[in-house]
């Protein structure tokens, strides 16, 4: 298959750019405004790249009319131009493979559902965490318990960034959807993919650099903590001079998943290319559920709420 990658110079394309080489296809053509790119060397030295948007489009239709025809057009630009680049990838005649998250709001996904059926193509989201073999497993536990349990669940994600991001276009929350929406999505997507349809939704606290609140789901109640404050690391956590802390615990258990957290992409293609890849209708609890956080007025730490949220001045 011949692939083209929107935003090759982005935090995560290189999973992408890997994952089209692991699968035995082709990056025939690439875009981004910036143009540190070398990486693509080790992959693809002969991939096209483009600065301008302009004559990326143009290229794409001239590859159209021959046998590079583009079928896949993987997406890893900023999170608000996602939806304009999955309605390019349908009408020039390809799937999109787009990455967390996958639109900023719910209707998006209606939008994007009219041009799938227009165009007879489909727009696929890496939601790399519903392959975790430590979160299938987790899955079958919990359909397979008692109906009635609802399970308490604590989900702590702090992932350390400088003073960079809130100058780049992930600090400005009409572009990136703000810290639950930008790093908390796949996370949201998993735990309502596993303890089912929320029923209450209560933020506690909403920064440009944290976001904390309390879900209560069909099968869990969960408290959950989102960071990318250094400060906000627990005491052993930065002792030991790391400065990302991810758990999630359900009771007393520890769910552990750190290994193979960032190496699913090239399983994630692999899901896709076989046809069995996470569309819209996948992706849409998640995309309603960041955007009511984003939207909701925080209570503060009134109730219950995370204990993480004490430490914070």
């Amino acid at each position: 298959m011949n692939f083209a990658l929107i935003g090759v110079a982005g935090y995560v394309a290189e999973r992408h750019v890997r994952a089209i080489k692991e699968t035995g296809n082709e990056l025939v053509a690439t875009l981004d405004v910036c143009d540190s790119v070398g990486f693509l060397d080790s992959y693809f030295p002969d991939a096209d790249f483009f600065h301008e948007f302009e004559r990326f489009d143009r290229h794409v239709d001239k590859l159209s009319r021959t046998d590079k025809r583009i079928n896949y057009v993987s997406i890893c630009s900023p999170n608000y131009l996602h939806d304009s680049h999955i309605r390019f990838a349908l009408r020039h005649k390809a799937d999109a493979i787009c990455e967390k998250p996958l639109v900023l709001n719910p209707w998006n996904i209606d939008a994007l559902s009219e041009i799938e059926k227009e165009t007879g193509k489909k727009v696929y989201n890496i939601l790399q965490l519903r392959l975790h073999p430590s979160i299938i497993e987790l899955k079958k536990r919990i359909d397979s318990g008692p109906k009635d349990k609802i399970y308490d669940v604590d989900l702590a994600y702090i992932t350390s960034r400088g003073k960079w991001y809130h100058y780049s276009w992930k600090g400005e929350i009409q572009k990136s959807g703000g810290i639950a929406t930008n790093i908390g999505v796949h996370f949201f997507d998993m735990l309502t993919w596993i303890f089912g349809n929320v029923k209450t939704n209560t933020v506690n606290l909403t920064t440009n650099t944290t976001s904390a609140g309390v879900l209560e789901l069909e099968k869990a109640r969960v408290k959950w903590f989102l960071s990318i404050d250094v400060n906000t690391l627990p005491v052993e956590i930065k002792e030991k001079g790391q400065r990302t802390y991810r758990s999630i615990k359900i009771g007393d258990e520890e769910i552990e998943f750190s290994d193979g957290f960032i190496d699913l992409h090239t399983e994630s293609y692999r899901h896709i290319l076989s046809g069995k890849g996470f569309g819209l209708d996948e992706a849409r609890k998640s995309i309603q559920l960041v955007y009511d956080i984003r939207n909701k007025k925080p209570v503060g730490l009134n109730g219950d709420y995370h204990p993480f949220l004490k430490n914070i001045n």
